[in-house]
């Protein structure tokens, strides 16, 4: 008997998988590109400490929001043709961020953005499952698709830093444009349009409750990483209430609908679930020790932005590796153990930045990192060919969405999460060190975070034992990650240690 051959992609399938790596490049960018730039642009627009956090998250969280709305979109209305209306928006938005007078103006800029790049990442990975329909081949285009948008994030603060030495903050948002125009000018020429016959009308009120889902948690989310754990009080506890509500109202209406906005069927498949977990997880670890990383290089180590973007260079060429060289690895090999293998890599990166010092200098920092970063490129490649490939072709842009809004979600609430433990850790090692002479904002400055203190005017002891702090934060914070990662990857290997290696079209049985 012979297993069905599905078709094999050719040279036209490759350069549209060019094309869709513009846009994932561009968003990849986008989630890093501030991080060096938020320095300059805080002297200019002065935004307050909350704002800033809105001004780096807003883009993050509105794209999770919108993800799985914006997926069924596409299902429903083609998914190159809100690709296309999606990457004009980004470009719109990119100006009007550049151009921003106020940091009020430059939080809706980044806003809108969150919701152009919620049409964006869906449609790159649905079309690719409509391209590629050999497991081989679309392991292999997903691994290069999340390549590209590692490489983006990887990028991003290199390219802010390149920029930042030349011009003015707003031109981190203006390299958007002519990727924009690349993808409007090609896209028609080179993919396929796709649309899923659907049952019934789309529904409105499901998109209302899952904004109202997800947007309180982000609101309470955000208000403990500006107030750390005093930051549990007030409104945050009622907002968590509130979304979880609503979460509960969503699933329900789901169950009811002939054509829901997210069909929970897709979760009966063990493996889209396990999946969608790791991928979960893992991101909440790599997101907030990337911003723990990037503000060590530039404050500890007193690098510039340029030169803090090319010591990420090595870290970018160790996801490229991972992420190109797990699919293909793959396929001799079970997925979870491929995971499971460079997750454990990933706890020793964990556990040596556990360990560095102040005097240590960057390269444990930068090693530790790396190894951090291979982990997520297999997580990555796999996590979201392993979603992917468990959903039917007519539920792709829901199951991309899915795959897109935990990996979002995970890297916002790892910033938040993991940056308020590491200021939690910060405040207690800075208190009573700081001595009585000090003018009172310079004491709050110095009490309050490295950032903070870093810009103000301090002893130089008193800097030294800011730095020590912050270290001390990093360390504890990594720690915990560590434990998560080794456990990560335990769950891993053993849940889905069903899923056998990579088949191919070419493989038959007799």
């Amino acid at each position: 008997m012979t297993t069905p051959v599905a078709r094999r992609a050719g040279p036209r399938e490759w350069a549209g998988l060019a094309v869709l790596a513009v846009p994932t490049v561009l968003l990849g960018l986008d989630v890093t590109v501030l991080y060096l730039a938020l320095p300059a642009l805080a002297a200019e627009l002065h935004p307050s400490g909350t704002q800033s956090l809105w001004i780096m998250d807003a883009y993050g969280f509105l794209i999770a929001g919108f993800l799985v709305t914006m997926g069924t979109l596409g299902d429903r209305f083609g998914r190159r043709r809100l690709l296309l209306a999606g990457a004009a928006a980004f470009g719109a938005a990119s100006v009007a961020a550049a151009y921003a007078p106020s940091a009020e103006a430059l939080i809706a800029a980044r806003a809108a953005l969150g919701v152009a790049g919620a049409t964006l990442m869906p449609s790159t990975l649905a079309l690719i499952s409509n391209m590629f329909a050999d497991a081989r081949q679309r392991a292999l285009a997903i691994g290069i698709w999340a390549t590209m948008f590692a490489l983006g994030m990887a990028a991003g603060p290199l390219v802010g830093g390149a920029l930042l030495e030349r011009f003015w903050w707003g031109s981190a948002f203006l390299i958007a444009v002519p990727m924009v125009v690349v993808v409007l000018v090609a896209a028609p020429f080179l993919l396929p349009e796709y649309r899923a016959r659907q049952d019934g009308p789309f529904d409105l009120p499901s998109v209302a409750l899952s904004l109202a889902a997800i947007l309180p948690v982000v609101y309470a989310v955000k208000h403990v990483a500006a107030e750390g754990a005093g930051g549990l009080g007030g409104a945050t506890v009622p907002a968590l209430a509130a979304g979880a509500a609503a979460g509960v109202w969503f699933v329900r209406r789901q169950r009811t609908l002939a054509a829901p906005l997210l069909d929970l069927r897709l979760f009966a498949e063990r493996t889209f679930g396990v999946a969608l977990g790791l991928l979960l997880v893992g991101l909440v670890g790599v997101g907030g020790v990337m911003y723990l990383v990037t503000q060590h290089l530039q404050l500890v180590e007193g690098m510039t932005p340029l030169a803090a973007g090319v010591w990420m260079g090595p870290p970018a060429l160790m996801m490229f590796v991972a992420a190109i060289g797990a699919p293909l690895l793959a396929r001799r090999v079970r997925p979870g153990y491929v995971v499971g293998a460079t997750l454990g890599a990933s706890t020793i990166g964990y556990g040596l930045l556990a360990t560095v010092d102040r005097t240590d200098g960057a390269a444990p920092v930068v090693t530790g990192f790396a190894l951090v970063y291979l982990g997520l490129g297999a997580l990555a490649a796999l996590g979201t060919d392993l979603v992917v490939g468990s959903a039917p072709p007519a539920r792709a842009g829901s199951a991309s969405a899915l795959s897109e809004t935990v990996q979002e979600l995970g890297l916002a609430v790892g910033v938040a999460v993991l940056g308020s433990v590491t200021t939690v850790v910060y405040r207690a090692r800075m208190e009573g060190w700081i001595p009585a002479g000090l003018p009172e904002g310079a004491r709050e400055a110095a009490g309050d975070s490295l950032p903070a203190a870093a810009g103000a005017e301090l002893p130089g002891q008193v800097l030294r034992r800011a730095e020590e702090a912050f270290v001390s934060g990093l360390n504890v914070t990594t720690g915990i990650t560590g434990v998560a990662a080794a456990a990560l990857a335990v769950v891993a290997a053993v849940a889905l240690r069903g899923v056998g290696p990579t088949q191919g079209a070419a493989e038959e049985d007799g």
